[in-house]
C-alpha cells in the first residue's frame, strides 16, 4: 500500500518537504516563541514610589525587608482590576434603580409612597394651620380685654399680639409693595430667537446666504448626542456592600450606615 499513499500524498506531488518548511517557519519566528506581544506600554495604575513605600512598611511588621518592583505592579494592576469591577457593579445597581415601571402594562403600582407623604404633609399642615389659628384667635382676646389688674401672663400675651399685629402688618406692606413692583415692570415677554439665517455678532447682524443656511441649518434642528450620566449615590454604594461577602460585615459598611 505504499505506493496508494505516495500517490495520494497531496504535498509531496505539489514538490512541498513538511519538515523543511516546519523547520523554517521555526527559524524565521525564533525570536518570537515563547514572548508575549503588547500593543501599548504597561503603565501601573497606582503611583509606584508611594505604593512601595507603603509596601514596605507593611512588609517590615512581618519581617520582609525587600519587595521587588514586579509586586508592586501586581499589586496596581489587581487594584485597578477591583475598581474596575466595583464600578460596573454600582453602575449596574444604579441603573437598575433608575428604571421606572410606571408605562409597562405588565406591572401594576400597588403603593404610592410619594403620595402618602404628601397626604400626611397637609395634614401636618393642617393641624399647624389649626393651632396658629387658635394661638392668634387667644391673643386677640388678650389683646381686646381692657381688665385693670393684668397679671403678668396677660401682660405677656397682649406683648406678643402686638408684635403679632406689626409682622402680619409688615407682611402686608411687602405683598403690596411687590404688586406695584410687577405691575411697573409688565408682563415678561419671552426672548425672541434669532432667524435661521442671521447671525449676530457683537449686536451686529450679518446676512448669509443660502448655502450658509443650509450648512448651519436651523439651531432647533441641530440635534447634539449628549453622553449618559450615571449618578452613583451613597445609598447605591451601601446596597453593594451589604450584598459582597468581602464588605457585608465590614467596619466601612457600618461607618457608611451611620452617615
Amino acid at each position: 500500500y505504499r505506493d496508494d499513499d505516495d500517490i495520494n500524498d497531496v504535498a509531496s506531488m505539489a514538490g512541498v518537504n513538511l519538515n523543511e518548511e516546519s523547520a523554517r517557519i521555526m527559524a524565521t519566528n525564533s525570536d518570537l516563541v515563547g514572548t508575549q506581544i503588547q500593543s501599548c506600554k504597561d503603565e501601573p495604575f497606582l503611583a509606584a514610589i508611594p505604593l512601595h513605600k507603603r509596601i514596605l512598611e507593611m512588609a517590615k511588621k512581618l519581617g520582609i525587608t525587600d519587595v521587588p518592583a514586579e509586586v508592586v505592579t501586581f499589586i496596581s494592576h489587581a487594584t485597578q482590576n477591583r475598581l474596575r469591577t466595583v464600578i460596573e457593579k454600582v453602575t449596574v445597581i444604579t441603573q437598575h434603580r433608575m428604571e421606572s415601571y410606571k408605562d409597562d402594562e405588565w406591572y401594576e403600582q400597588a403603593t404610592d409612597v410619594r403620595s402618602q407623604l404628601k397626604f400626611f404633609e397637609q395634614l401636618e399642615r393642617l393641624e399647624k394651620q389649626r393651632k396658629d389659628e387658635q394661638e392668634r384667635e387667644i391673643l386677640l382676646k388678650a389683646a381686646k380685654s381692657r381688665s385693670r389688674q393684668e397679671d403678668p401672663e396677660q401682660a405677656r400675651l397682649k406683648q406678643k399680639a402686638k408684635e403679632m399685629q406689626q409682622q402680619e402688618l409688615a407682611q402686608m406692606r411687602q405683598r403690596d409693595a411687590n404688586l406695584t413692583a410687577l405691575a411697573a415692570i409688565g408682563p415678561r415677554k419671552k426672548r425672541k430667537l434669532d432667524s435661521p439665517g442671521l447671525l449676530t455678532i457683537g449686536g451686529e447682524g450679518l446676512g448669509m446666504s443660502g448655502g450658509s443656511q443650509a450648512g448651519l441649518g436651523n439651531p432647533s434642528s441641530r440635534q447634539y448626542a449628549r453622553q449618559k450620566i450615571t449618578r452613583v449615590n451613597l445609598r447605591d454604594f451601601i446596597f453593594y456592600m451589604e450584598q459582597e461577602r468581602e464588605t457585608s460585615h465590614s467596619l466601612l459598611l457600618y461607618r457608611a450606615l451611620l452617615k
